[in-house]
């Protein structure tokens, strides 16, 4: 059987696609006004017209990666800077040692190491995204899991599954909801207290899932004795500044209109400080950064691609004939019904757009007006976004982290 292409494979395709639709779809527009109150564009209902308007050429194509790219700087500095900050945290070992502390003080304790690991997983989802990472710590969390007598898949299943769980369903994933809003045109951060139920109801549910499957799929208990279980003062203070970075940058978007840059700024910060609290020294922190920048330098250019896509779309003049023809066959269903149509074709566009902030760079421009023209609120069109396609990640044979 061929290799399945690759993320960076089928984005280019699709853009080449987009590029091509501009040359069959007809062109149209809908009249748009600014609502003086809240300085959202809004779409005009029935005003839908077709344009003639040159097409893009080739070069107008070749112009629109690098543009895709531009437009996306604020959010590839953060996934960079993101990156390169956990890059180094992790060299400096207090990842493991904080782990290696907490499978010292759960010995014993499977339900309870199960749930606490859980809800660590899960916080991480919902606040930065986690995903990825979780490579970098699977060896450990292998040794965890056996000596409390899980399986593999349990320890799959309580790391990367609880990532996809408080991403999903995280009122403020830096990389899912605040992306999905900011390109809605909606508060960041807003819905927060509705979302935070939904979390708390999946986290439950999820969590009793994995008891049951841990307690039906039990194996020999392995020992951890070849495990450090203290943690030196360097990594307690690191992995404190981690955890009052994240109060920080929660603190700003919510009090302080803090968008991409401040909290690249604090992760920088973070990134730096733990490098030289961890003895790792100025040549090797400034290694590792670059070495972490590496690491997620394949998700950015993912996410600037997937913008290149929109950029066609809406300069071939082709998005909101795209809108007008999807607002027909919906214009009989009910609002609710279109919501949950929308969450499952994320579900589906999921597949071969394995990143889900690229996805939504992709499609909030398309559904947002949509969702003006059927009575279908912005927040409810992220929730659509937000509960179908990040939650794909927990299937979707294409995501690199699983």
């Amino acid at each position: 059987m061929k290799k399945f292409p690759n993320a960076f494979v089928i984005i280019i395709s699709v853009i080449l696609f987009a590029w091509v639709l501009t040359y069959v779809i007809p062109q149209g527009s809908y009249q748009r006004l600014i609502d003086e109150q809240t300085g959202h564009t809004k779409v005009i209902g029935n005003s839908y017209q077709k344009i003639d308007v040159d097409h893009l050429s080739p070069f107008d194509l070749l112009l629109a990666i690098p543009n895709g790219i531009k437009d996306r700087a604020d959010i590839i500095v953060l996934i960079l800077l993101l990156g390169g900050c956990f890059f180094i945290i992790e060299k400096t070992g207090a990842l493991y040692e904080g782990l290696n502390k907490l499978v010292d003080l759960l010995k014993g304790k499977e339900s309870i190491a199960l749930l606490v690991v859980s809800l660590m997983f899960t916080a991480a989802g919902a606040s930065i995204g986690l995903q990825e990472e979780v490579i970098a710590m699977m060896p450990v969390l292998l040794i965890f899991g056996k000596s409390l007598g899980y399986n593999t898949i349990t320890v799959v299943f309580m790391s990367y599954g609880s990532t996809v769980i408080g991403s999903a369903f995280s009122p403020s994933n830096p990389f899912g909801v605040i992306i999905a809003q900011q390109e809605a045109g909606i508060p960041l951060l807003s819905g927060g207290l509705f979302r935070l139920f939904v979390l708390l109801a999946a986290f439950i549910i999820w969590v009793v899932y994995i008891m049951r499957y841990s307690k039906k799929n039990r194996v020999p208990k392995t020992n951890m004795s070849n495990l450090r279980n203290t943690m030196g003062i360097r990594s307690k203070i690191i992995l404190t500044l981690l955890c009052t970075t994240f109060a920080i940058v929660m603190y700003g978007i919510l009090e302080l209109n803090w968008g991409f840059n401040e909290m690249s700024g604090s992760f920088f910060a973070l990134g730096i400080s733990s490098g030289l609290i961890g003895k790792l020294g100025i040549n090797k922190t400034g290694e590792a950064y670059v070495l972490g920048f590496k690491e997620m330098i394949f998700a950015a250019m993912i996410i600037g691609l997937a913008n290149s896509i929109s950029l066609i779309l809406k300069e071939g003049m082709i998005i909101d004939t795209i809108v007008f023809s999807l607002f027909g066959p919906l214009q009989n269903v009910s609002a609710t019904v279109s919501g949950v149509l929308m969450m499952i074709s994320h579900l589906i566009l999921h597949f071969p757009i394995p990143s889900y902030s690229g996805q939504a760079i992709l499609t909030m421009p398309i559904l947002v007006p949509l969702s003006d023209l059927i009575g279908l609120s912005r927040q409810t069109c992220v929730l659509a976004y937000q509960y179908g396609a990040i939650m794909g990640d927990m299937i979707v044979p294409t995501n690199g982290a699983l």
